[in-house]
């Protein structure tokens, strides 16, 4: 029993050592977010993404680039455009880009993972657009793409406002506020997975043995030279189905990613699993509600098929360069994560510009009207995950208790 304390607060103090490493980087990536969300016009977005053109595919992926990570509102998003006449590769070229190729996102990646991860996770990104739309071409899906269009239009005309200028807004106090709304939004979409997330990465950190690895993950912890294809391709499969089962968001995720790559998994592996947002249970019940299940699947079996042949690619591309990172690289168990360095200094910058943002959001946005369309979700589920986060919690606080005292 006292060995079981020892890890609860080793655990507790690892998750939090892994949320406070992170902070800066979630602030300023929301912060960023918002304001492009607010800043940035999106009325052209439905005459200019209409086609299944190279063009329209490039517009898809930077609107989604200056989106939202967030998984369930990416795929509002995606609906919407989708909705209003934007061709279904172009809609689904927003909604990889929107949750892979966003600022946020590769800033964490870097923090917990390093560099060769940030440029896996945006030339993955864009390799998953391009094999989808590969795949799509192949395939044909005319009737499911039909049906799923009128399925969406026929939930009504959504109306449209007029944007002003991107100037005229920086002048507004009133766009400032709407930023600050957009904030808080942004953390209530996600707050959940992240504290989730960050959780169980502690927990499993301490709690979960490598012989669990290396069973799940084949010859997971042998070097990366030493990986031959089958393994590789086992760890892309078994990669998404980790994260399948955990539920949680890409943000979330990462933490976990680090500690996947720690204990052996492969680069190809790793890769699969942060890639793996949109193909679990949560989006694929959203999808299947706006679309229909037949869609809802082909949609999941398109994603699952793109990211397992972009990660191995991205495996491959980076050994060939002799760029493969090794566990050395990441090292996030080993770091020692509330040191008086430069984390702790930018934390407190951006724990500044976070009462800023919500003075903003809750006093000066008080009167301001803004709507962002939100996915619609399983009431049910979110409770379960608005539970497990309060269990979490104290989880967490209880395990400090112990690690302090």
């Amino acid at each position: 029993m006292s060995q079981f304390l020892v890890n609860w607060g080793e655990a507790a103090y690892t998750s939090l050592g892994f949320f406070w490493m992170a902070l800066w980087a979630f602030i300023l990536g929301y912060a960023i977010s918002s304001m492009i969300q607010i800043f940035i016009t999106h009325s052209q977005m439905k005459k200019t993404m209409g086609e299944s053109n190279l063009k329209s595919v490039l517009l898809g992926t930077f609107f989604g680039f200056i989106s939202s990570s967030c998984s369930f509102s990416a795929l509002a998003s995606t609906k919407s455009l989708f909705k209003k006449g934007a061709s279904f590769i172009s809609a689904l070229a927003f909604l990889l880009s929107s949750t892979n190729l966003v600022i946020e996102l590769g800033i964490v990646i870097s923090i917990f993972l390093g560099w060769q991860f940030v440029v896996g996770e945006y030339l993955g990104g864009i390799l998953l657009i391009l094999i989808s739309w590969l795949l799509v071409w192949l395939i044909k899906p005319r009737s499911l793409i039909e049906n799923a269009r009128h399925k969406v239009q026929g939930e009504g005309i959504e109306s449209n406002s007029a944007d002003s200028g991107v100037l005229e807004k920086l002048k507004s106090e009133e766009a400032w506020a709407k930023v600050g709304k957009q904030y808080i939004m942004e953390w209530k979409m996600v707050w959940k997975d992240v504290t989730i997330g960050f959780t169980i990465a502690g927990i499993i950190s301490v709690f979960v043995p490598d012989s669990f690895f290396q069973s799940l993950f084949i010859n997971s912890g042998t070097g990366q030279a030493s990986f031959s294809f089958l393994t590789l391709l086992e760890h892309t499969l078994v990669g998404p189905v980790a994260a399948f089962l955990t539920f949680i968001g890409s943000m979330g995720n990462i933490p976990l990613a680090a500690l996947l790559f720690d204990k052996g998994v492969s680069f190809a592996g790793v890769m699969a699993f942060i890639f793996s947002d949109l193909v679990v249970f949560p989006v694929l019940r959203i999808n299947a509600r706006y679309y229909g299940w037949k869609m809802a699947l082909f949609i999941l079996a398109l994603l699952f098929l793109s990211l397992i042949f972009t990660s191995l690619a991205l495996h491959y591309g980076l050994d060939i360069l002799d760029m493969l990172p090794t566990i050395s690289d990441s090292g996030i168990l080993e770091s020692d994560h509330f040191e008086i360095d430069y984390t702790f200094y930018l934390n407190l910058v951006f724990l500044l510009i976070t009462g800023i943002l919500a003075f903003l959001g809750l006093v000066k946005g008080k009167y301001v009207k803004h709507h962002k369309e939100m996915a619609m979700k399983s009431p049910i589920l979110e409770k379960v995950f608005k539970w497990v986060a309060i269990l979490s919690y104290i989880w967490l606080m209880a395990g400090i208790v112990i690690y302090l005292f």
